[in-house]
């Protein structure tokens, strides 16, 4: 019976731990258009790719516009849990959305650009991590 309940135990502990590791927020990302890491964890990359900084501020400024609910654009509702991480690079790096090919994202720079591709990657589905003091979980 012990032995049982320490297999169960240890399934657990494991089993949470890996949880958390598999949903922690990404540290970096490669930006394939620079072929540049990015450390989005240190410094102003830290404050940018967060919903306060620059990326989260020109995603809702500039991209919730067109895609927030119910718009008159026929823009798709997204919010940055929409894609998960490499979607989102494949978004920015591809350029084949209809916001990137008819000009909308011309009002953006290149830094914000990638300041918005961190934060949606750094906030993308299944990134949430409970255990994380970012996350206030």
């Amino acid at each position: 019976m012990s032995k049982n309940i320490i297999i169960l135990c240890t399934v657990c502990i494991v089993t949470g731990m890996m949880a958390s590791v598999i949903q922690a927020r990404p540290a970096k990302r490669l930006d394939e258009r620079t072929q540049m890491c990015r450390i989005l964890n240190e410094g102003k990359l830290d404050w940018e790719s967060e919903p306060w900084g620059r990326g989260g501020q020109k995603f809702q400024e500039v991209c919730k516009s067109c895609h927030s609910r119910n718009n008159d654009k026929g823009a798709p509702f997204l919010h940055a849990e929409s894609k998960m991480s490499n979607g989102w690079n494949r978004v920015f790096a591809k350029r084949r959305a209809q916001c990137a090919k008819d000009g909308s994202w011309g009002v953006l720079s290149e830094e914000d650009l990638q300041f918005v591709n961190d934060y949606l990657f750094r906030n993308a589905a299944w990134t949430y991590d409970p255990y994380d003091a970012d996350s206030c979980g």
